[in-house]
């Protein structure tokens, strides 16, 4: 038998891809190493699954061409999949910035999935591996462990490098460099930062302290929460800006975003010392380390406007540099990915190879922290699954 489509990859962008090509009539077999499809999506958004953001736009799409991703998230929308969760049943919610999560467990959206599947006619193979793709004379044919598969189309829909625990590998890489196309060079991405010795001597008793704050990088930061770690800093602003810092440079963390902090520390004079005023606005653990940073003693009285006004500065301006992160093992999402200039924006085919498809986490674009990424998932599989 010929497939008109094998699709490997059993998650979000896999199974949308499924379920599409499906209602067109086509042959389909879906291919997942692991034992259960969507693992991603259920134990994302802390089992609720963020499925998707009202704010999709280009510019929060991390890619070495942020526009590739315009065409697919355009013809399929957030609506367009926030309607399939509504027929579904699936109670939502916004949680913040757009972030929509569903209200019960996110195996709800898996089992829509699996069930849109099976009304599709499309075939599912789990806990099969994969193994070489060759082009032949009826289009490809899929080594796998219950023998090889031939296919008029092959969707690879692998995911990137991130949570290898879930079963990630680099095999979409891998067919995408054995058919030629290149590879933007691949990091881990929403993940927690890690510090120097030095730096964690003093962050680790502050470990589990969380507070809302500004990180930047460059010219790009983020208003969101801020966690201490025994590793160092996480929290959706620093996973969030983990995206987009590079080995070497610092970040800045404005610990009371919006405050004038040197103005309320010059009129808070009196016989209190300064963690005291500190933590009227920060964590008293937190308020104690910037006190103990700045070397200041004594009371508020007795300190000087140039003082208050370097505690000021350091509080809105706090340089810091990491040493890395926590890598794959921890990372939400993997940055970089199949070369999108390789691809047809519109059908995510692979240029100079008819029906070679490549879709989600496995191309060169990466979404911001908050549903981004799936909407990413949902719209390039859709894109694929009217093409195949």
């Amino acid at each position: 038998m010929i497939w008109d489509a094998v699709i490997l990859g059993a998650g979000a962008a896999g199974m949308m891809a499924a379920i599409e090509a499906g209602r067109r009539g086509r042959r389909v077999l879906v291919i997942d190493h692991g034992k259960a499809p969507g693992e991603k999506i259920r134990i994302s958004g802390g089992g609720r699954c963020n499925f998707t953001n009202l704010g999709i736009a280009p510019e929060r799409f991390l890619s070495q061409n942020p526009r590739f991703a315009l065409s697919a998230l355009k013809r399929f929308t957030q609506w367009d999949f926030i309607a399939r969760i509504d027929a579904a049943g699936i109670a939502w919610h916004e949680k913040t910035l757009g972030q929509l999560f569903c209200d019960g467990p996110a195996t709800q959206v898996v089992e829509m999935l699996v069930r849109d599947m099976e009304r599709a006619g499309v075939t599912l193979w789990l806990g099969c591996s994969l193994g070489d793709v060759r082009q032949v004379a009826e289009g490809f044919e899929v080594e796998t462990a219950r023998g090889p598969q031939r296919a008029r189309a092959v969707v690879v829909a692998t995911g990137g490098k991130s949570i290898p625990k879930m079963g990630a590998t680099g095999y979409g890489y891998r067919v995408a460099e054995q058919f030629g196309l290149p590879i933007v060079e691949t990091r881990p991405a929403l993940v927690p930062l890690t510090f120097a010795e030095q730096e964690l001597a003093w962050m680790r008793p502050l470990a589990g302290v969380s507070l809302p704050g500004r990180v930047a990088c460059g010219r790009t930061g983020f208003d969101e929460a801020v966690l201490f770690t025994h590793r160092g800093l996480s929290g959706p602003a620093v996973l969030q800006i983990s995206s987009y810092w590079r080995e070497g440079e610092a970040i800045s963390v404005d610990l009371l975003p919006g405050k004038d902090v040197a103005a309320d520390l010059r009129a808070a004079r009196g016989k209190v010392a300064l963690r005291t005023v500190l933590a009227r606005w920060l964590p008293e653990r937190l308020a104690r380390h910037l006190e103990e940073a700045a070397g200041v003693t004594g009371t508020m009285a007795e300190l000087s406007g140039i003082t208050l006004d370097k505690v000021a500065a350091g509080i809105r301006d706090w340089r810091l540099v990491p040493v890395g992160s926590e890598g794959y093992r921890t990372a939400e999402v993997t940055l970089g990915g199949v070369d999108t200039a390789a691809l047809d924006g519109r059908t995510m085919a692979a240029k100079g190879v008819p029906g070679l498809y490549f879709v989600g986490e496995v191309v060169d674009v990466t979404g911001w922290l908050g549903g981004y990424n799936f909407q990413w998932a949902w719209s390039s599989g859709w894109a694929a699954g009217q093409a195949v």
